[in-house]
């Protein structure tokens, strides 16, 4: 499981309700669902005005898991973290993050010590326009469209990808269904991550039970979920 973070949502000097929030969760799903690996994404779509090396040096003080970079643009680079996932936007048609962002973030990346995870990213509709929609100026996969999203994702395995993300998007109304997760994992030879408005256990629980790999909850840790009461 991943907790999501955007820097710029999360000042250091909340770090510690923010992770106190972060490990309370970790033992209620550890406990209730049996998950053991953790992980923490740090990114957002914009993300302007962060030292993100800072940042990062910051959180490793604090929490013990290790940090991912999950990049809203080839700005959003630190060799402070444990790894990058290396996305592109296979979903929609817009150049710049299908290679555009990637050929800038290369150039950076050449001497690199950080565990590189080539990922392919898909946005499905979640029922509100979402920060990534409107930054990448793409549009959605409609979740009533399984075969689009299975070929997509199926795509983006044979194109070399190590993971497939299935993203809603940030606060989400509608998470990615069951019954979607199920058919690209039935497809896929590679891991499935979900994300995107996952606000209590019983989503957590049928997202894993259909096949998801790897789960990522970031709103509802700002919004402070009860987790224990949805």
């Amino acid at each position: 499981m991943a907790f999501l973070l955007d820097p710029e949502k999360t000042a250091v000097a909340h770090f510690i309700e923010t992770f106190e929030r972060i490990n309370e969760l970790c033992q209620l799903v550890q406990r209730e669902l049996y998950v053991e690996k953790f992980f923490l994404f740090v990114g957002g779509s914009t993300m302007q005005d962060v030292d993100l090396n800072e940042w990062i040096t910051a959180a490793k003080e604090i929490i013990k898991i290790p940090i991912v970079i999950f990049p809203g643009s080839h700005h959003q680079l630190s060799e402070s973290a444990h790894g990058l996932l290396f996305l592109n936007l296979i979903s929609g048609d817009n150049p710049d993050y299908l290679i555009g962002q990637q050929r800038h973030a290369a150039a950076l990346l050449k001497t690199s010590n950080l565990e590189i995870i080539p990922t392919g990213y898909l946005l499905i509709d979640g029922g509100r326009e979402s920060a990534v929609q409107r930054v990448s100026q793409t549009v959605p996969l409609s979740q009533e469209d399984i075969e689009t999203i299975i070929n997509t994702a199926f795509a983006g395995e044979l194109m070399g990808n190590q993971l497939i993300y299935l993203e809603a998007g940030s606060g989400a109304i509608n998470p990615v269904q069951p019954e979607i997760i199920t058919a690209v994992k039935d497809q896929l030879h590679i891991p499935l991550i979900i994300g995107g408005g996952l606000r209590s256990l019983q989503q957590l629980k049928d997202s894993y039970q259909a096949g998801a790999d790897l789960l990522v909850v970031g709103t509802a840790i700002e919004e402070n979920v009860n987790w224990n009461n949805t």
